[in-house]
């Protein structure tokens, strides 16, 4: 199936041949271009052909098909040969040029022997001195296949590097990194980073650099200590590479980097993300240094001991580390084997044994804010019971660890799930035999236990109806078991799960606290009802009765619903302290502590806190002070006092260290601390809490809950500039399995999205970032329950649109965000969008764009307008002002002077004079600076402009604004010299 029309004049085969060199290189931009070829030659002319056909040379050169790439030169070099005046100086260039792009097509293929190579050399050189071409070009080959060959490097390197550039020399950015890779061979990896460093540094580049540079530079970077630059490189370098086939190679060292630097589990991510490229690398040498990488990692993996783990590999199968790794080694030995056959010499299989025997350079280097080890991507395994405490160690016979499990249930002991868990797995084992023993009771409790547990745990990640379910059916077993203490307790909690599960509709808040007001009273009859209940059982009974009451204070913030959680706390205090159930005696002042703050006596909150504290330090249970601690640092924040709370959270988080991390919620201390920290001015710190918190949440389970504190961690990282550390972290987020299967919430999904494509806006990447938010705009359109947002993520589509220069798509884009702003309004970010697309197209295309762009400030000035008839306020800039001074830039852009200059006397006139704030006194200078630039530049009139200057910078000094006069001075200076 043809990939795109077929033209039908040689004006349509030029455009088409334009549209596809903005594809991106791959099969489809391929397929399309060997059409355009066939299409070309049904015309009589031959310089559309030529056209065509470079157009397909360079997609079967950078789609990773060198087999292909020499035939088509074939085909130019005969066109040359017999209609020389077909080609003009451009198109000759061209010709010529890509004699290199043949040369390095045949080093990859070892099919092709060696003196065919040497051959082709001989031909460049011989077209090169008659054509009276300078040879540096054609030493710069010879000098790249004794390199791949292994032999005579040296005098190859000096003929080639002592000679001076022509204009058919490879590009700086691609000679810097043949001679880093001479120095680097040689074993000096300080000489080669230092003629690396214009590459690096970005000062040249082309279509290959810096991303082949970076993937080299690496390892020689970490072996000279520089670990925080290797780090910065490899993301922005793997963001480079990634999912190209004519970038293998490079994917492959960025693999080998994670594997020598303690990120094995990075490693079989980005392994993941680039699994396409085992079967689209058309070139043998490319596959070579691409396996040779996956290698070196899943080696690395193996010998950790997780042979066993999923990895991605060739398609047709799945496979485990160890499979893979066999398998890619055969085949990477055997392609090294060919082409060192090819060569006469053993380079190959010498440099693919170097990486392969390389020790690990660094034991962790973190490299992305999502740091994860092998243990983390392992599939779910069921929880060992600790070891670790003496006091709750698991005993080994059955019979032990259930009476251990029930005991430490009684208590509420935090390693109670890890015995279940352990029981849990026994059960379901098929030779499992229940313990004939009195003491251990029944199989069918053993089962409820474990139910009533699993129920437990559903609630822990807010799956109230499915926890409400488990206790039910727990509850029935117990039953069945003459156990009806634990029936009724398994019964109170379903009945307080199934209260909690959450209520749509406008009445919301009212339904759900009725429901917990009906739960309080059904557990009140079932406790009345259930005689002779131990007191650990009642207790936990009465903490249910205050837990429902306080949870129905939470969700109506009613004063009248304080009172009733009090005198139920009261009950469960006295009932506990007077049969010493210790852990319920504290559970009763924290929900007193709790029930203060949420009627919002702070200071009591505190203080009940503090005595808790200590009581908790006297008598325990220890486990419980890392939530104590966690609850009165939220306090402290809410008295503005971020120190203490700063203080008092991260002593939870040490004591938190001892216990199984989601029984004493170390995912909300670190939520929490990321909090204090943001409030102490320390954002980096808040940055690691945030990512800390979010994958404890992943791993146990709260995968909303973990992505959105995801999403807040890549927005503050996008905050504070880390552009490559908020991609990478996006990357890998949006790459789980759940993610990728539409198992998410969408719309949680499309946040991620939408801050992954500003930060690659951020990272000057704007093609990127523009088809992210096409893509976004496109989703979002269907979004009729929040018309708001897809008018902003329509209107930031249309700026990007805009700054491409595709004012067409950005007008599309734009109407569509008005569109959805006159459902829900968004006067700011729609006049903020529509003054910028002015500005952009005023620049971009001056008196040309004239029109276009006054429309655009048309459309903003109604925005202006219905916001001003809404009482709306802009956080920002007023409207009115900032698009009577966009009128002026506009208009000066096109060179309608006059126009401007009124334009920016109205927007002076809306601002006003200026006074203290210092935001309104840099828009001020700005307008003043900018009439005075078009009045005494454009409209020559110096000396109205100098007395508007003068006045200016007066008024600015009085005010101490010295920082806003610089551009004024320097703008009058300008002025009085050019009188």
């Amino acid at each position: 199936m043809p990939t795109a029309p077929h033209p039908q004049s040689t004006d349509e085969l030029y455009q088409a041949l334009q549209e596809n060199d903005r594809r991106p290189y791959g099969r489809t931009r391929t397929v399309t271009a060997e059409e355009l070829v066939d299409a070309a030659e049904q015309f009589a002319e031959p310089v559309p052909l030529v056209h065509a056909l470079l157009e397909l040379q360079e997609a079967y050169t950078y789609g990773a098909e060198p087999r292909k790439s020499p035939v088509v030169f074939a085909r130019l070099l005969t066109l040359f040969d017999e209609q020389p005046d077909v080609f003009d100086e451009r198109l000759r260039h061209m010709l010529f040029w890509r004699f290199k792009w043949v040369a390095h097509a045949l080093r990859q293929l070892p099919e092709v022997p060696l003196a065919s190579l040497r051959q082709w050399l001989t031909e460049m050189r011989d077209r090169y001195e008659k054509a009276g071409l300078g040879l540096q070009p054609y030493y710069g080959q010879a000098y790249q296949l004794a390199a791949h060959v292994g032999e005579d490097t040296t005098l190859a390197y000096e003929l080639w590097a002592a000679r001076t550039r022509t204009r058919l020399s490879d590009c700086e950015a691609c000679e810097i990194c043949e001679r880093a890779l001479y120095h680097l061979t040689a074993g000096d990896d300080e000489r080669a980073l230092r003629t690396w460093e214009p590459v690096l540094a970005g000062k040249e580049s082309c279509r290959e650099e810096p991303t082949r540079s970076v993937s080299y530079a690496l390892l020689p970077l970490l072996r000279t200590g520089r670990t925080d630059r290797a780090r910065e490189l490899h993301l922005a370098g793997y963001r480079g590479c990634r999912r190209n086939p004519s970038m293998a190679q490079e994917v492959g060292r960025h693999l080998e980097f994670c594997a020598l630097t303690g990120n094995e589990a990075r490693g079989l991510e980005l392994l993941a993300e680039n699994r396409s490229l085992f079967g689209e690398v058309d070139s043998p040498l490319d596959l070579l240094g691409f396996l040779t990488g996956v290698e070196v990692l899943l080696q690395r993996v193996e010998l950790l001991g997780h042979g066993e783990l999923p990895a991605a590999g060739f398609a047709g199968r799945t496979w485990t580390v160890a499979g893979l790794r066999a398998e890619v080694r055969g085949r990477a030995d055997d392609l090294a084997a060919r082409f060192d056959a090819r060569n006469g010499t053993t380079a190959h299989t010498d440099r693919r044994r170097a990486r392969l025997d390389r020790a690990p350079l660094l034991d962790a280097l973190e490299l992305t804010l999502r740091p994860r080890s092998l243990d983390d991507v392992a599939p779910a395994a069921p929880v060992a019971a600790p070891a670790a405490r003496t006091a709750a160690a698991v005993a080994e016979s059955v019979p032990e660890l259930i009476a251990r499990a029930r005991a430490l249930d009684e208590q509420g002991h935090p390693d109670t799930s890890a015995c279940w868990a352990r029981l849990r797995t026994l059960v379901a084992a098929r030779d499992y035999t229940h313990p004939d023993d009195p003491a251990v009771g029944p199989l069918v409790r053993l089962r409820a236990d474990l139910l009533a547990d699993e129920a437990s745990r559903a609630g822990d990640k807010d799956e109230f109806a499915v926890a409400a379910g488990l206790y039910e059916e727990a509850a029935g077993l117990y039953d069945d078991a003459g156990l009806p203490g634990q029936a009724a307790l398994a019964r109170a909690s379903a009945l307080l799960a199934a209260a909690e599960v959450p209520v749509e509709g406008a009445d919301a808040t009212e339904a759900k606290a009725a429901a917990l007001t009906a739960a309080h009273a059904s557990i009140v009859r079932l406790h009345e009802e259930t005689p002779g209940l131990a007191p650990h059982l009642e207790a936990r009974l009465l903490r249910m009765r205050a837990t429902a009451l306080g949870l129905r204070l939470q969700t109506s913030g009613s004063r009248e619903h304080v009172a009733p959680v009090l005198a139920e706390v009261e009950l469960l205090h006295a009932f506990a302290t007077r049969h010493d159930v210790v852990g319920q005696v504290s559970g009763a002042l924290l929900l007193r502590a709790s029930t203060y703050a949420l009627s919002g006596d702070l200071p009591a909150a505190v203080s009940e806190i503090d005595t808790l504290l200590d009581r908790l330090k006297a008598h325990g249970p220890a486990w419980h002070l890392p939530r104590t601690l966690g609850l009165r640092g939220r306090l402290q924040l809410g008295l503005q006092d971020a120190q203490a709370a700063h203080a008092d959270l991260t002593e939870g988080l040490r004591l938190a260290a001892d216990w199984p991390a989601d029984a004493v919620d170390a995912a909300r201390l670190h939520g929490d601390l990321a909090q204090a920290c943001m409030f102490l001015g320390r954002p980096d710190e808040a940055l690691r809490h945030l990512t800390r918190s979010a994958e404890l949440d992943l791993r146990h389970g709260s995968r909303t809950d973990a992505f959105c504190t995801y999403s807040n961690a890549a927005q503050l990282s996008l905050d504070l500039g880390r552009v490559e550390d908020c991609i990478a972290l996006l990357d890998s987020l949006l790459a789980e399995p759940d993610v990728t299967a539409g198992e998410l919430d969408d719309r949680l999904v499309a946040q991620l999205r939408l801050t992954r494509a500003r930060a690659l806006h951020a990272g000057d990447d704007l093609k990127a970032a523009t088809a992210e938010f096409v893509a976004l705009a496109a989703e979002s359109a269907g979004w009729d329950d929040d018309p708001g947002s897809h008018a902003m993520i329509a209107a930031e589509t249309a700026v990007l649109l805009g700054e491409s220069g595709e004012f067409g798509r950005a007008r599309e884009a734009a109407e569509q965000a008005l569109a959805a702003h006159a459902l829900d309004p968004r006067y700011e970010q729609l006049s903020n969008c529509l003054r910028e697309l002015a500005r952009l197209q005023g620049q971009q295309q001056g008196p040309d764009g004239l029109a276009d762009a006054l429309a655009f400030l048309a459309d903003a000035g109604r925005v202006a307008d219905e916001a001003r008839a809404a009482g709306y306020e802009a956080r920002g800039r007023s409207l009115d002002s900032a698009l009577a001074y966009e009128h002026g830039r506009v208009n000066a852009y096109a060179g309608a002077y006059e126009d401007a200059l009124a334009a920016l006397e109205k927007a002076l006139a809306l601002l006003g004079e200026p006074g203290a704030d210092q935001d309104h006194a840099g828009e001020w200078a700005e307008c003043v600076r900018l009439a005075g630039a078009v009045e005494g530049i454009y409209l020559e009139r110096p000396a109205p402009a100098l007395t508007r200057l003068d006045a200016a910078v007066a008024r600015l000094t009085a005010l101490g604004h010295t920082d806003e006069t610089e551009p004024l001075t320097s703008l009058a200076a300008r002025l009085r010299d050019e009188e």
